[in-house]
């Protein structure tokens, strides 16, 4: 379908731009960026996840190092490791992967990393660089939604926006993004009133809530662009399925542009990741980010 945006092509195009500039920047200064990943315990989805991340760090000619750490692991244990990762002049980016076990602060994990080895965009001064519209790094998931919408649609001033989420890893990040693209911004919730009114009023739809299938097609402005990052995984006639928080069957036929799960937003993620670490690696080293 000609309105389906490809989120794994997208995500192949990026990541073959990010090889260029690790290239230039291996042959230019003698730099190669470097992405420290620290999972703790042993999540199956996790640690899935890892190692697609260290494949595709390796893939585009960057540094994959990884720590996994016990799920016993002492908190201190695990601040005294960033530690070392912040004063590792090797290492630009660090993930530590979530969610960490329960006896362990998250908050106070995400923000022991410096802001500029931050490569998800968690850090709270990242976090306030982008709500003032100044540089930092965007979080993973929104960077590649806002990439994807500016390709198909263009110039997105004074659009209608809505995003259905106020979480601060998708929702108010993305809100942000859409609002430095001069776009008007309404942010929806579970207090919403009129939730599908307020979402037919939507040229750019993005659905960030977790619920499966929550968004019908009828909800949806024809022509709109419906950006899902919803990953629900459900039982239907027996067999487990990925499913956003779209009906994907009735939306896509209204909708002027849709990303479908699996498939859209998903495989953007990992390589926002590499495009952060560049960008850190560039910023710690005062150059310019290299064209692809």
């Amino acid at each position: 379908m000609s309105n389906i945006i490809d989120g794994k092509a997208f995500a192949e195009r990026l990541r073959g731009d990010i090889a260029s500039r690790v290239s230039k920047l291996k042959a230019q200064h003698q730099l190669t960026p470097g992405l420290a990943v620290v999972l703790v315990g042993e999540d199956p989805a996790s640690e899935v996840y890892v190692r697609n991340k260290a494949k595709q760090t390796v893939e585009v000619g960057m540094e994959s190092v990884e720590h996994k750490l016990p799920a016993d692991t002492p908190e201190a244990d695990l601040l005294a490791l960033v530690d070392e990762l912040n004063k590792n002049p090797d290492i630009h980016g660090i993930l530590v992967q979530l969610p960490l076990p329960k006896h362990i602060d998250e908050a106070k994990v995400l923000d022991s990393i410096h802001y500029e080895k931050d490569v998800d965009g968690f850090h709270l001064t990242n976090v306030g660089l982008l709500s003032t519209g100044a540089e930092g790094v965007v979080p993973c998931t929104p960077l590649g939604s806002i990439m994807m919408l500016k390709d198909r649609l263009g110039d997105l001033s004074g659009m209608n926006a809505v995003v259905v989420g106020r979480s601060n890893i998708v929702g108010k990040p993305m809100a942000n993004l859409l609002l430095q693209e001069n776009c008007t911004v309404t942010i929806a919730h579970s207090r919403t009133k009129d939730l599908a009114d307020v979402c037919r009023g939507a040229d750019i739809l993005v659905a960030a809530v977790g619920r499966p299938e929550m968004i019908p097609g009828d909800w949806i402005k024809p022509g709109a662009a419906v950006i899902d990052v919803g990953i629900n995984r459900i039982e239907r006639d027996g067999k487990k399925k990925l499913v956003g928080d779209v009906e994907f069957a009735s939306a896509s036929g209204v909708a002027g542009a849709i990303t479908p799960v699996p498939g859209g937003v998903g495989p953007m993620t990992i390589a926002c990741l590499l495009h952060n670490t560049v960008q850190q690696a560039c910023r710690q080293h005062k150059i310019a980010m290299p064209d692809a």
